[in-house]
Order: structure tokens, then C-alpha cells, then sequence
């Protein structure tokens, strides 16, 4: 009965932290689907500006698509605050649980297809590993940031 209840309302922050506790600190974090082309790629295009410093040039966590969406959704619970500011804030939360939702499929995804290239017996470029590493130090410092 709740898992029906769970389908039927959006994801919140509550419902992350108490899963990651379940996950005794999510140490497996599995894709819940195949790692495409498009998916590599937009974690290697994300990378463009590799060679410029993190604090001249910030590294893209999501997909433009993704963070597009995001943005239209922030507006449009900003702007139902005046109407409904409870709600507003609901929705809010709802919207932060699935930006972090999609930022740890992100990771997971990248970290999925290097891990297929090292099941296969293959080495992965140290590209590759650079720019996973990258992208960490970015998540870090734009998460840590004061």
C-alpha cells in the first residue's frame, strides 16, 4: 500500500536521505539503465574546457537539456510562491530531490561506462579518467562552496 502511494506522489529530499541511510551510504550505486553513447558523451563534452582552470571555466554537471528543464520548473514554482508559498515550497523540494536524483544517475552512468571498459579487460584512457576525475572536483567545490 505505501509502495502505491509512493508512485503516486513526487520524489522529496526526505525520501533521498532515508534511501541513502537504507543503502548504508549507497557504496553501490547501480544505473538503472544501459550507459548510451549520448550519455559518455555528454560527460566527455562536459569536459571541454579541461585545460582552463575550474574557477575561469565551470564545469557542467547535467546535460544542457536537463538543467534547461530544471531552470523552466524553478521559475514556475518561484512565480507560485506569491499564490501559494506553501506549495511552492513543496514543489521545491520535490525539484532539488530530482536535480540531485539526475545528478547522481549522472555519475553513476559515467562511472558505469568506465567500469564496462574494465570488465571487458581493456584499458581505459587516462582521457577518460581525467575528466571523471574532473567532474568530481567540480561536484566538490560547487557543492562545498561557501
Amino acid at each position: 500500500m505505501s509502495d502505491e502511494l509512493g508512485r503516486n506522489r513526487e520524489l522529496t529530499t526526505a525520501d533521498l536521505a532515508s534511501a541513502a541511510e537504507r543503502a548504508g551510504e549507497a557504496e553501490s550505486v547501480e544505473p538503472s539503465r544501459t550507459t548510451s553513447d549520448r550519455e559518455v558523451n555528454v560527460a566527455r563534452e562536459s569536459s571541454r574546457a579541461a585545460d582552463a582552470p575550474p574557477e575561469e571555466t565551470p564545469m557542467p554537471l547535467l546535460s544542457s537539456e536537463i538543467t534547461e528543464r530544471l531552470r523552466a520548473r524553478w521559475m514556475q514554482v518561484q512565480a507560485g510562491f506569491v499564490d501559494e508559498p506553501r506549495r511552492a515550497v513543496e514543489q521545491a523540494d520535490e525539484l532539488v530531490a530530482e536535480a540531485i536524483k539526475n545528478l547522481a544517475q549522472s555519475f553513476a552512468n559515467a562511472r558505469a561506462a568506465l567500469e564496462q571498459e574494465w570488465s571487458r579487460g581493456e584499458d581505459v584512457d587516462t582521457e577518460d579518467l581525467r575528466v571523471a576525475l574532473r567532474r568530481y572536483r567540480a561536484f566538490f567545490s560547487q557543492l562545498l562552496a561557501r
